[in-house]
């Protein structure tokens, strides 16, 4: 197995990252278990903030390092909360505050559309001057009355319609194929292997 810091300590994205790396044979190491502290996410952009957080944890741990900023985006509050939808409510964080204000500032509003971004950046160091970097959307309604008990964050009120279920009414398995963070993280694995691929090649060539 290979060991991979992972810049979270939300327990949630934990068990997804290691459930979706574990047949790749990564040991997914939360940053809070090698008494790494979080990074400052003082950036406008989920892939700033996920840059810059994988870049932390690489530096502190010596180990190549995954990071992901995320977050929901209200269409009728012109992406709001954003990157700031892990703290919306204020600190400390927490999702039951952070829901109800979200349904409080679309109280009235009839556009409920809204959309998860998933950033994901992984660098073997933290200098890496080639980051692999991804981003990924996942499209839904909110709705205010939370069903479900799967999932965190704004999984309760993050509707699928084609579904007729929200994020946290699916099975983590079923989580996984369709979700913003699911769908990174096939996209930055096809990368990693494209990647290991080529200098494979290289190597055989000679170059």
């Amino acid at each position: 197995m290979q060991k991979l810091v992972l810049a979270s300590n939300n327990a949630g994205k934990v068990r997804e990252f290691a459930a979706l790396l574990a047949p790749l044979q990564f040991e997914v190491i939360p940053q809070g278990a090698l008494g790494i502290p979080s990074a400052e996410e003082p950036h406008h952009t989920f892939v700033e903030n996920a840059l810059a957080k994988a870049r932390h944890a690489s530096a502190a741990s010596g180990l190549p390092a995954l990071a992901d900023d995320s977050g929901i985006c209200a269409h009728a509050l012109n992406g709001a909360p954003g990157v700031l939808s892990a703290r919306y409510a204020g600190e400390p964080a927490n999702d039951a505050a952070n829901n109800q204000k979200l349904i409080d500032e679309l109280s009235g509003k009839t556009n409920r559309g809204a959309h998860y971004v998933c950033a994901l950046v992984f660098v073997n160091s933290a200098k890496d001057p080639e980051p692999l970097i991804v981003q990924t959307r996942w499209y839904g309604t909110f709705i205010d009355e939370a069903k479900g008990s799967n999932g965190f964050g704004y999984d309760p009120h993050f509707l699928l319609p084609e579904l007729g279920l929200t994020a946290a009414e699916l099975e983590p398995e079923q989580k996984n194929a369709i979700s913003h963070r699911g769908q990174a993280l096939r996209e930055l694995i096809a990368q990693l292997e494209s990647r290991k691929q080529s200098r494979k090649e290289l190597k055989t060539s000679g170059v």
